[in-house]
């Protein structure tokens, strides 16, 4: 070789530089940058009788919650600027098994407003070590000797501080923005926690409602089974959590991964559900939280939603 000739680099070799340099960056925006992203997303669903005032609805999922995550706690107590009627919380709150100091600290600031809640996994048993990338094998399933954690103080502060009812597997009555709504919901069916079976009962025991009233079902966990079952109850509206939206998705794509049978297309978001010729709002969160093992968001923003319930022409 001539003295001062450099031999050109392999293309293969740049290519591979390449790729690796974009697998950085990512990791770099999806672990320091994009998890921090707090997102309120704003939406309006046709649903309520006709006639009927507008209900906000803001719809709070999966926060995963560890006591150091400060940043996260701050932005969920500044929601309650947003003055909504009704708070529905879709479970997965506690990500430590101290997970209730933050949450605490987080949602102090919504007491007095009404609001629901279900169990999501995570509100029962502790997140554990995992290899990642057995999330994009398919449903997850269940831990192996998962720490226990101290669901009843969480439920007492739900249920007595801030004044919210507990739907897992259950049914409330409650008049919002001088609307008649009926709430129902089910604990965890990803752990198949759920018992629709018990809703038909625990709605009759509502006694007869009035005219005009909204019917709104609530899961942690948007299987198919599921959303079938709350239109069969006569929901009109449905709120949803569990898929973190994907967690790490493909821009221009989506997500790659739901967690569970509902269509990827409706792994978060607002979008319609069908059936035996009904349509009615559904409403699945992406989640403000993630795993203290997978501290990632990549092209999936966490975020909790304001969502507008109108009257239906």
């Amino acid at each position: 070789m001539p003295v001062g000739e450099r031999r050109s680099a392999h293309p293969a070799l740049i290519a591979l530089g390449a790729v690796g340099a974009a697998g950085v960056a990512a990791a770099v925006w999806g672990i320091g940058i994009e998890r921090y992203l707090f997102t309120v997303r704003e939406a309006t669903a046709s649903a309520l009788a006709p006639g009927s005032a507008p209900i906000r609805v803001l719809h709070i999922s999966d926060a995963h919650m560890a006591p150091w995550q400060h940043r996260k706690q701050d932005w969920l107590a500044s929601l309650a600027q947003l003055k909504p009627d009704l708070i529905v919380n879709t479970g997965d709150n506690l990500g430590h098994r101290d997970g209730l100091e933050g949450i605490r600290r987080a949602f102090d600031a919504f007491a007095g407003i009404p609001g629901v809640f279900v169990h999501g996994s995570n509100d029962v048993v502790g997140p554990s070590p995992r290899n990642p990338l057995r999330y994009f094998l398919g449903p997850s399933k269940k831990q192996h000797e998962p720490e226990a954690l101290d669901t009843d103080a969480m439920d007492r502060y739900f249920t007595d501080e801030l004044g919210w009812t507990d739907l897992d597997n259950a049914a409330t009555r409650m008049s919002l923005a001088g609307n008649p709504v009926d709430l129902f919901g089910v604990n965890d069916a990803h752990r198949d926690w759920d018992r629709l079976d018990l809703l038909p009962a625990a709605v009759d025991a509502l006694g007869s409602p009035d005219a005009g009233t909204t019917r709104i079902g609530v899961t942690h966990a948007p299987y198919q089974r599921v959303l079938n079952g709350f239109i069969d109850l006569g929901a009109d509206a449905i709120f949803g959590g569990h898929t973190h939206g994907g967690q790490v998705c493909l821009p221009g794509y989506g997500a790659l991964v739901a967690n569970c049978d509902i269509p990827l297309k409706q792994a978060k978001g607002l979008s319609t559900w069908s059936r035996d010729g009904r349509t009615v709002p559904l409403n699945v969160s992406a989640g403000c939280g993630h795993s203290i093992y997978a501290p990632v968001r990549f092209a999936c923003r966490p975020e909790a939603t304001l969502l507008t319930l109108t009257a239906r022409a």
